[in-house]
């Protein structure tokens, strides 16, 4: 049975959880039009593609193009229940798997004198990120490859969507990109920087691979990290508390650094 597109075994246990009472409270704020994306959002309708005006944290409105309902979920999971918290503060900001643009555009609205550096492979994707970040194009730059363990050429699995490819993916179709270490990208930044302010991981298949190969001489230098996958225990003990937001691991320093980088 199922709710909209929602199958009623998940539905039922999200009743009980705070964080979907908090996307439903900011849906009435973020978006320009809170009854059509409550009806996109609960039951699934609307026509895809199209055009969502979202009221960010901080600035002027944004117009975000969605292509399927599975982006319209992502928006929700952002803007709404708020996967990733920016704020106005932040700096530096580094995305590892930034899909169609949707989580930077979070970013750097919220943080209005931030810049962030953006990893994305799926060629379709790029083209729709960099359309949804058209009002921020000084403010990222976009490296178009994977991120793992190794600088390599991986097969790169993806479905329609552009949402839940991977690397080692088993989807049926499939793309040959590069693929950068991602403790060199995190050294690099840092040393150009000083510090990270949020670091999101979500490249399906390799989170938590990518977060517990993090040296803790790199890892004490990122203010917040942000992994889609749920940890048994934190592996980042030494420099990062760490909570479960439904999906979400929230790691945050434990010497939360000031915006000179200095603990």
């Amino acid at each position: 049975m199922r709710v909209g597109r929602r199958k009623l075994d998940v539905v039922v246990p999200a009743l009980f959880q705070k964080r979907h009472y908090t996307a439903a409270r900011n849906m009435l704020k973020v978006y320009a039009h809170p009854l059509d994306g409550f009806v996109r959002y609960i039951l699934g309708s609307g026509r895809y593609p199209d055009e969502i005006e979202i009221n960010p944290p901080a600035g002027p409105s944004l117009v975000l193009t969605v292509y399927s309902y599975d982006d319209l979920l992502t928006v929700n999971e952002i803007f709404c229940r708020v996967d990733y918290p920016a704020t106005r503060d932040d700096k530096v900001i580094v995305d590892f798997g930034s899909n169609i643009g949707i989580s930077a555009a979070y970013f750097l609205a919220s943080a209005p004198e931030s810049f962030a550096y953006l990893y994305e492979p799926l060629p379709s994707n790029v083209d729709r990120l960099r359309r949804n970040l058209g009002g921020f194009a000084e403010r990222y730059a976009l490296r178009e490859c994977a991120v793992g363990l190794s600088n390599d050429q991986v097969r790169f699995g993806w479905e329609p969507t552009g949402r839940y490819g991977g690397i080692g993916l088993e989807t049926g179709n499939y793309v040959s990109v590069p693929c950068q270490d991602s403790n060199e990208i995190l050294e690099e930044i840092i040393e150009k920087h000083g510090w990270i302010d949020i670091l999101k991981i979500d490249i399906e298949t390799l989170e938590s691979e990518v977060t517990e190969r993090i040296p803790t001489r790199l890892a004490g230098k990122i203010d917040r990290i942000y992994v889609e996958y749920t940890f048994d225990s934190n592996p980042l003990e030494s420099t990062h508390t760490c909570r479960q937001y439904g999906n979400v691991a929230q790691f945050l320093n434990k010497r939360r650094r000031d915006r000179s980088g200095r603990a």
